[in-house]
Parts: C-alpha cells; sequence; structure tokens
C-alpha cells in the first residue's frame, strides 16, 4: 500500500485540469518520475476504486531560477493525466 501513495504523489488542481476532468472525464495528477504508465494506472485503481481506460504522461524539466547571484535548478517532475471509465468519478476532486 505504500508503494501506491509514492507513485500518486498528489492530485493536480489547476483550470485546465478541471476543465478537462468536467468534459472528458480525465483526472491530472503528480506522479514519481521513474513510474510507467502500467503503475500509475494500477495504483490509481486500488487507491481510488474506479476502472481507468488511458494514462497519458508528461515530463516537464525543472526551470533555472537565479537568487541574486547564485543559480538554483527546480527539481523536474512528472504529471500523468488519467482517463477513467464512463460514469466513474474520483471523490477527491468533487469537494473542490
Amino acid at each position: 500500500m505504500d508503494r501506491l501513495h509514492t507513485i500518486i504523489q498528489r492530485p493536480l488542481f489547476t483550470e485546465k485540469s478541471t476543465r478537462v476532468q468536467e468534459r472528458d472525464n480525465q483526472y491530472a495528477f503528480a506522479v514519481a518520475p521513474e513510474a510507467t504508465k502500467r503503475e500509475i494506472a494500477e495504483a490509481v485503481r486500488k487507491l481510488f476504486e474506479v476502472e481507468v481506460t488511458n494514462v497519458r504522461t508528461q515530463n516537464y524539466r525543472g526551470k533555472e531560477r537565479r537568487m541574486g547571484r547564485f543559480l538554483g535548478r527546480r527539481a523536474s517532475w512528472k504529471k500523468a493525466i488519467v482517463t477513467l471509465a464512463e460514469g466513474q468519478t474520483i471523490e477527491l476532486y468533487e469537494n473542490i
């Protein structure tokens, strides 16, 4: 069970993800960078008890940021967009 929470790190609540959720029944999550699509689908299925039909992933490189004369880099991360079967919802998103 602990592995499931390391794969799915947090849900993403943005204007675009909310619009896609309402229109296409798709939900966005920040996931572990090493997670595969099958692992993500299995984690969502077990955590939220829903049927997953499709998973799309996107890798984001960390941006360089400057603090005065010091140059740093934000962490890279991975986003997953999960499509659920018709009529399925995730309760977490209902209370926004």
